[in-house]
């Protein structure tokens, strides 16, 4: 019998804006600015805390304004995660199991914070991120470089983490080497699919838009596939990161999804 999670906990992860959408979505936008959402994932199943993503990095709450970061993207802060773990009664030291969608900065950004946690990580991600070229990959190794330390498991592919169907880490490459999403069965909420970067926005999932800086469009395209079929086989919803509308829809900490 498949089991659920207990629950989720939806923590805000900043903002990210730029001056031309398209950068996300070409030929879509061109010159219009676009705000993106960025959401970290905290997740409660048999007496473990299970953290998916750590948002953009706590020290941009000093810019009020954002900091640049890269390409023009603009990194806004404006509740941190630290203190969002104390608003819900909870320390950064409590999380058991940590994992990434991918390494980019507002994805990594607070990885420093947990210590103690277990790092699920795909085999290729991990070469890219300590690799030689992680710069070319769009990686900013000072934001998770203190991942050396924490104890790791390089996975190849699909993982269900707990051998129960609660959790599923699903390979999902393309923007990156070794980008992942992650099945979540909810109790009353039903399964989600948290889809990372699969794709910026509803509409680029919809019709197969790969941004221009992705590592492989036809793996993207693949992985988008892979992620709907999922969704359909297990009628699950899919909740894109950076969907800012659908983003707002969703009630974010100190509330409790079940």
């Amino acid at each position: 019998m498949q089991e659920s999670v207990e629950k989720i906990c939806i923590l805000d992860g900043g903002l990210t804006r730029v001056e031309d959408g398209s950068i996300y979505s070409p030929g879509v936008s061109v010159g219009v600015p676009a705000t993106l959402s960025c959401n970290a994932y905290l997740i409660r199943h048999k007496a473990k805390w299970l953290l998916w993503d750590t948002g953009t990095p706590d020290a941009f709450y000093a810019h009020p304004g954002g900091k640049i970061v890269a390409d023009g993207m603009r990194a806004i802060v404006v509740r941190t995660i630290a203190a969002q773990f104390e608003m819900i009664g909870l320390s950064p030291d409590d999380v058991d199991i940590i994992m990434f969608s991918h390494a980019h900065y507002d994805h990594v950004g607070n990885s420093c914070l947990f210590r103690n946690a277990k790092w699920f990580v795909q085999q290729h991600e991990h070469e890219a991120m300590f690799g030689t070229q992680a710069d070319s990959f769009g990686y900013l190794p000072e934001f998770y470089s203190a991942m050396r330390d924490n104890e790791v498991e390089l996975l190849q592919g699909d993982c269900d983490l707990f051998d129960d169907g609660a959790i599923r880490l699903i390979h999902t490459p393309g923007l990156t080497p070794g980008h992942c999403s992650l099945f979540v069965r909810l109790p009353r909420t039903g399964p989600v699919i948290l889809g990372g970067d699969v794709a910026h926005n509803c509409l680029d999932l919809q019709y197969r838009r790969v941004p221009s800086f992705s590592t492989g469009r036809e793996a993207s395209v693949a992985s988008m596939r892979k992620i709907e079929e999922l969704a359909r086989k297990e009628g699950a919803r899919i909740w894109i990161n950076h969907d800012t509308m659908q983003s707002a829809t969703l009630p974010h900490a100190p509330a409790w999804i079940y």
